[in-house]
């Protein structure tokens, strides 16, 4: 099972690097896969030490890959590292193990500090559809657009029918992303 989550990194200059990441537990241990080449690979690999940020703010996961990253921070209780003012639950990792992989290496993360801030009360269909956009955005370089655009319009059904402003705010920045990408691709945007 991979649940969605938000992973702060450190950069070498000690700057929070905010991502969504999919991630999965495995004998104990947080499992996190990202692709090469990646800044959350380059800096989980040298500073070792990570954020799992549980969220209900979507925004959140679609401001990480639309250029909308600035978000209030707070500095981690046992490790050199940061987590989510908005935090739901932060958990403070440790990297203790690679399997190194050409494409997705796996980096296993103990543990070491586990937080509960506050409930969390669910996701609505529209949150839902924003962090399966947000995926899918994440991986434009590597989808037939076509696929993009039939999942995109599914997914506007739960927004047209259950988004609030966040959600509304979260989609309009994906959206947005696509049709640069397309107009990217098409040369459209050529200067």
């Amino acid at each position: 099972m991979i649940y969605e989550t938000i992973i702060i990194s450190t950069d070498p200059q000690s700057h929070p690097h905010i991502a969504p990441f999919g991630v999965r537990e495995q004998e104990g241990m947080v499992v996190i896969a990202p692709f090469r080449p990646s800044s959350t690979l380059d800096n989980l690999l040298s500073r070792r030490v990570a954020t799992m940020n549980a969220v209900d703010d979507v925004r959140i996961f679609a401001g990480a890959l639309t250029d909308h990253r600035s978000w209030p921070v707070h500095q981690a209780e046992k490790i050199d590292g940061f987590f989510m003012d908005d935090a739901l639950a932060h958990r403070e990792l440790e990297l203790v193990r690679v399997e190194e992989d050409a494409v997705r290496p796996l980096l296993y993360f103990r543990v070491v500090h586990e937080v509960n801030h506050r409930a969390f009360r669910g996701f609505n269909r529209a949150q839902a559809a924003v962090i399966e956009l947000s995926v899918l955005v994440s991986r434009l370089h590597m989808l037939p657009m076509e696929k993009i655009e039939t999942e995109m319009a599914y997914l506007s059904i739960a927004i047209e029918k259950t988004a609030g402003v966040r959600e509304r705010q979260a989609w309009d920045w994906l959206v947005e992303r696509i049709g640069n990408y397309k107009a990217n691709l098409s040369g459209d945007n050529l200067a």
